[in-house]
């Protein structure tokens, strides 16, 4: 008389042992997924901080626009020939804050002027086409800042800060 052992045929208790283990994964997973899921940033948070693309083939020379990026404003000017001949022909020593011309904008791109439109006095936003220098005006203490960004008049104790920012193609950039 032989008998038949578990380990020839898999037995009920195999099957009741195996489907009750692979059961106790599953929901040990599904469990787990919401925790580590939640560890990630929200949507918005990401939209918030993430690089956007501007594209700069509308905006015409000596015209201005503003974008937002991480809620602050960034002002993208295009200058003309004769704004980037006084902001170089400045002596960069007589600055409060020097930095040349060419410190500010991208080489090969000189005609584009990326800046944060806030005002290092004390945070209004400087309206641009405005002031002695043609570049930015803050209408609350009146600091002037001229086409480079940098401030020329007034108690703001900086430079308009430029962004991190890089050409994608010659009609495009990418800020952040």
């Amino acid at each position: 008389m032989t008998t038949a052992s578990s380990a020839d045929h898999p037995t009920r208790r195999d099957f009741l042992f195996v489907a009750t283990g692979a059961a106790a994964a599953v929901g040990g997973a599904a469990a787990l997924w919401p925790f580590i899921s939640q560890m990630n940033p929200d949507a918005s948070t990401i939209a918030a901080g993430a690089p956007i693309e501007v594209d700069l083939s509308p905006v015409a020379e000596g015209q201005d626009i503003k974008v937002f990026w991480r809620g602050k404003p960034i002002y993208i000017s295009h200058r003309t020939k004769k704004q980037i001949d006084e902001a170089r022909a400045v002596n960069v020593a007589s600055l409060p804050d020097p930095q040349s011309d060419e410190a500010r904008v991208k080489s090969g791109h000189e005609q584009w002027l990326v800046v944060i439109g806030i005002c290092t006095h004390l945070g209004c936003i400087p309206i641009a086409h405005e002031g002695n220098y043609d570049g930015f005006f803050c209408p609350c203490h009146g600091s002037q800042y001229d086409s480079s960004g940098r401030i020329r008049q007034g108690p703001a104790p900086a430079n308009l800060p430029v962004p991190p920012y890089q050409f994608v193609s010659d009609t495009k950039i990418q800020i952040g």
